[in-house]
């Protein structure tokens, strides 16, 4: 629990965000978007740079105002309760918030305090965050003098000490080699389980999201999926059938004529939906023969529903968004 007393949201959602937006001059970062996160989730924000989940973040933590609609976490507006909002958030940034000057120790004591922790009680918090990030041993060495792992191991028990209700991770994985991923996964899944903590994290990184409990995957500043990663993947509608050829135009052509369906055109590839692939196969490839030089089946991910509600592949959509929001 926080070490600001607060009564729980009784409805049991923590985020509530409703028609929210915000612009950047011209530029349209969040266009409206409408979520809920109940208490207890790990809930991930998916997107490409430039598809509004670093924006939302920031609104969300109380760094911007919004241009349009509202945002709340545990029943506290965080335009017109930004201090109630920030009693009740861990947050870890992706930028390092560290005194790069001071030992580990002395910058999660000086965080601490700002939470209202003293004595006896926050040397308890500290001793007991950094032997959870495996940090102990490295409690008095200066964090300029840390790799760029420990440091982000460091600022997660820095977000975490004041016990939040709610922890938000701007790109948690930012830094970490395989094992500290796979270490700050199994805890967080140990803050959901044993002590009640919501966790939202933003990630561009598909097996990341696929670890929480439900995702929503943005998109130049909509939200074009919410479910959990079983409901998303299930919502493509079978096998992805992924062909190449050296008229790839002619091909989707000819495969919507004969076999109907929608083919769909993603970067020179031809994708097709379908349960049973195989058996589809078996029926289409004689009838094209010679148009196809390359076939591939694999089982629907989050990458093909990203295809299936945009229209171009994950990595395009940061490109085209020109710039991260």
């Amino acid at each position: 629990m926080s070490a600001a007393a607060a009564a729980p949201d009784a409805s049991g959602i923590v985020l509530e965000l409703q028609a929210l937006a915000h612009r950047y001059g011209d530029h349209q970062a969040l266009a409206g978007v409408d979520l809920t996160v109940r208490r207890g989730e790990i809930f991930a924000l998916l997107g490409p740079n430039g598809g509004g989940k670093t924006t939302l973040f920031r609104i969300v933590s109380t760094l911007i105002l919004p241009s349009g609609g509202s945002a709340a976490v545990c029943g506290h507006d965080v335009v017109r309760e930004p201090d109630a909002v920030r009693r009740r958030l861990g947050v870890l940034f992706q930028s390092p918030s560290l005194d790069p000057h001071l030992t580990v120790t002395e910058n999660l004591r000086h965080s601490g305090r700002l939470f209202g922790l003293r004595g006896a009680e926050l040397e308890a918090r500290i001793a007991a965050m950094l032997e959870r990030v495996r940090l102990a041993d490295r409690a008095k060495e200066i964090v300029a003098r840390l790799s760029g792992g420990l440091r982000r191991r460091a600022d997660l028990a820095k977000a975490m000490l004041h016990g939040p209700e709610v922890l938000l991770l701007d790109e948690p994985s930012t830094g970490l080699d395989p094992g500290a991923r796979r270490d700050l996964r199994d805890y967080l899944r140990h803050l959901r389980e044993h002590e009640g903590t919501t966790v939202i994290l933003t990630t561009h990184l598909m097996d990341e999201a696929q670890e929480a409990d439900r995702l929503a995957i943005l998109d130049r500043g909509a939200v074009v999926a919410l479910g959990t990663p079983a409901e998303l993947k299930g919502a493509v509608g079978g096998d992805v059938i992924e062909l190449r050829g050296p008229d790839p135009e002619r091909l989707v052509e000819e495969i919507r004529t004969r076999f109907g369906g929608s083919p769909r055109l993603v970067e020179g590839a031809v994708l097709i939906e379908r349960p049973r692939a195989h058996e589809f196969l078996v029926e289409m490839l004689p009838a094209l023969s010679g148009r196809i030089e390359s076939v591939a089946v694999r089982h629907p991910t989050l990458e093909d529903l990203f295809i299936a509600r945009t229209g171009h592949r994950f990595w395009a959509a940061g490109e085209a968004a020109g710039e991260a929001s």
